[in-house]
């Protein structure tokens, strides 16, 4: 478990290197949901913080599905829950 946390870390800290913005001007950073690692990986209620970065990164979410780094997290059953718990539509890409 701790691996997996910290692996996803690494991942997301990378992205933070490499922010591409998208067309709607928002600014693509994985890094930013790294309050929402508990609820991707053990499934548990995402926080209202963990919300509130998921709103502000929606924009991104479909060029983060396509990413091989990180589509197996956004793509998983407890992502999708996430979403769903914080109330944002899982986009169709």
């Amino acid at each position: 478990m701790k691996a997996s946390f910290l692996f996803l870390s690494m991942v997301l800290f990378g992205l933070l290197l490499s922010q591409a913005p998208t067309a709607v001007s928002v600014t693509c950073n994985p890094s930013a949901l790294s309050a929402c690692a508990s609820s991707i990986l053990n499934g548990s209620p995402p926080s209202s913080a963990c919300c509130a970065k998921l709103k502000s990164q929606k924009p991104c979410l479909c060029q983060y599905k396509k990413n091989p780094s990180y589509s197996g997290y956004v793509n998983s059953n407890n992502a999708r829950k996430m979403i769903s718990a914080c109330g944002v539509s899982v986009p169709k890409c």
